[in-house]
């Protein structure tokens, strides 16, 4: 039997316009005892994030009208938000898209679909400077 999640009061971002990718992501945290917060694209996540102060934001890569690179960027030159720890999801996993989402400021880069274990991981290792 595994011991029941802590309450970690950490809020998680997911930007991702796959509902399947919002959904498997939000079970995943809400059982971890984080708090989630979805935004179906960048604009979405641009207007909920002042609200919410995500301590870490997961963001995918290909999305409409504004994707995930821009997202990401426009995350960072926030003073507010500068220090959040972005980290990027997608499909694809080459070189290219690792040093561009590096470029604009992730932390890291998480490749889709992800497992209950790798996300997790992921955010233990991007949040425990601020837990």
């Amino acid at each position: 039997m595994t011991t029941s999640p802590q309450p970690t009061g950490l809020t998680i971002m997911v930007i991702d316009d796959s509902s399947t990718i919002r959904r498997s992501a939000e079970i995943f945290l809400t059982q971890a005892g984080y708090q989630v917060v979805l935004a179906d694209d960048g604009f979405d996540a641009l207007a909920k994030i002042n609200d919410h102060h995500p301590a870490l934001v997961f963001c995918d890569i290909l999305m409409p009208r504004l994707d995930g690179y821009q997202t990401c960027a426009l995350i960072k030159k926030s003073a507010r938000f500068h220090a959040t720890p972005v980290l990027m999801l997608s499909s694809k996993d080459g070189l290219f898209d690792r040093a561009r989402g590096a470029m604009v400021g992730a932390s890291a880069y998480l490749t889709k679909p992800f497992s209950k274990d790798s996300l997790l991981a992921a955010v233990r290792e991007h949040t425990a400077a601020r837990s």
